[in-house]
């Protein structure tokens, strides 16, 4: 199995500004000469990653990351009461990414994401497929109402019923039947402490899901950073609560702009998060690309089959 590259640190990093008061966080690793990829963060909520930069050979790549707009070092965080969600949306960052490909002097780029990362990825490279040189997606989440009843609307806790419990235990009864709708509203109001709460246990219901095998040790997080629990809560809900701004199987109807494009698909045969389905709905509308379905791994791009996948393609793609 392919190994992570070895840890390397930024040499370059900086704020961009994007307009509408905010300003995205961006850094920059491996080859300043090399082959230039956007490795997109998850949630939305996550942030860029030490991790994410072990899935690109540092001599061949130059790796791009930011975290999006109201969370990890990007200004103003969800957090600050001065963050206004309504210019928080996934065509703000597929703008915010324009932006800083052109104060990178980067012309074209290949784009790598999973999960949400791969929803932004895809919705940035069908309105810019002539700046994307190929794609690297995994854990493929199409955005549709269907995924989202699928992981928030009971379905799950058939399989995770003690989690489930633990999900809906902030939530007045009488709003359990809508949990994202209870959140939604809920997140909206301004006792730090319930808002804290609240994100505990939303987070820890995805990372409950997350993995095939468990994880006790992600369970840290939810001691660890509530800032980063309160931005990735927060945003998810609020994408969530807006269908992410996309048509229902958008991602699938557009696909064609992607033709040409070379693309791997990397995913979970046991991801709860995201079926399986998604990548094969994906591969079958993207004639030429190449599915990779890992037989023993989940939702999270850090599991062993996974990660080993997904560097045997960011290699192949480099190679090409």
């Amino acid at each position: 199995m392919a190994e992570p590259y070895p840890e390397i640190e930024p040499h370059a990093s900086g704020l961009l500004d994007v307009g509408d008061g905010n300003q995205i966080f961006w850094e920059e690793s491996g080859n300043p000469q090399g082959i230039p990829v956007v490795a997109l963060h998850g949630g939305p909520g996550g942030k860029a990653s030490p991790l994410r930069r072990r899935f690109f050979d540092p001599a061949a790549y130059r790796i791009v990351q930011f975290d999006q707009r109201g969370c990890g070092r990007s200004l103003p965080h969800i957090a600050d009461p001065a963050a206004d969600l309504r210019v928080n949306t996934t065509w703000h960052l597929v703008a915010d990414l324009e932006r800083l490909r052109e104060h990178l002097g980067v012309e074209r780029w290949q784009v790598f994401g999973g999960s949400w990362g791969s929803t932004l990825g895809l919705a940035y490279a069908q309105e810019h497929p002539e700046r994307v040189t190929g794609l690297v997606l995994h854990s493929i989440w199409l955005a549709n109402a269907q995924d989202a009843i699928w992981s928030f609307g009971g379905a799950l806790g058939n399989l995770f019923p003690e989690e489930w419990e633990r999900f809906l235990e902030p939530l007045p009864v009488a709003e359990r039947h809508d949990p994202l709708a209870a959140y939604h509203r809920l997140l909206a109001g301004s006792d730090q402490a319930t808002r804290v709460r609240l994100a505990k246990a939303w987070s820890g219901w995805e990372l409950s899901i997350s993995s095939l095998r468990p994880r006790p040790e992600l369970k840290e997080l939810l001691d660890s950073d509530d800032a980063f629990l309160l931005a990735f809560t927060g945003l998810v809900v609020h994408y969530m609560r807006h269908h992410c701004w996309l048509a229902e199987d958008q991602l699938i109807d557009n696909a064609p702009r992607l033709a040409g494009i070379p693309t791997t698909i990397v995913h979970g045969r046991y991801d709860v998060v995201c079926p399986v389905v998604g990548a094969v709905r994906l591969h079958r509308a993207l004639p030429g690309s190449t599915l990779v379905i890992v037989p023993d791994a989940g939702h999270s791009g850090y599991e062993p089959g996974t990660l080993s996948a997904l560097i045997e393609a960011t290699d192949g793609h480099a190679d090409a």
